[in-house]
C-alpha cells in the first residue's frame, strides 16, 4: 500500500466511523483536540496525520488507531460490533 492509499483508508475510515457516531466534524474535532477544519481535510484525504493525531482521532471514535489504518471495504473498523 503506498501513501496515497493510506491517506485515502483513514479518511473513508474516519468519515465512516464519524458518521456511524452521528458526530459532526466540529464535535469530533473537539473530542480529539484539533480544528474542525484539519477534520475536513483529514476526512477529503488533503491531510497525512501524524500518529499522535491518528491516536486521538482514534480515541474520540472509540477504535484503536491501527483501525484506521485498514482498508475496510464492508463496513468499517468496527463492522463485527
Amino acid at each position: 500500500m503506498d501513501d496515497a492509499e493510506i491517506i485515502k483508508t483513514v479518511a473513508a475510515n474516519v468519515r465512516r466511523l464519524r458518521k456511524g457516531a452521528d458526530l459532526s466534524q466540529e464535535e469530533l474535532a473537539h473530542e480529539a483536540g484539533v480544528d474542525r477544519t484539519y477534520v475536513s481535510q483529514v476526512e477529503r484525504g488533503k491531510r497525512n496525520v501524524t500518529i499522535t493525531v491518528l491516536a486521538r482521532l482514534a480515541r474520540a471514535l472509540m477504535t484503536t488507531p491501527d483501525r484506521l489504518l485498514i482498508d475496510q471495504p464492508d463496513g468499517g473498523p468496527n463492522s463485527s460490533e
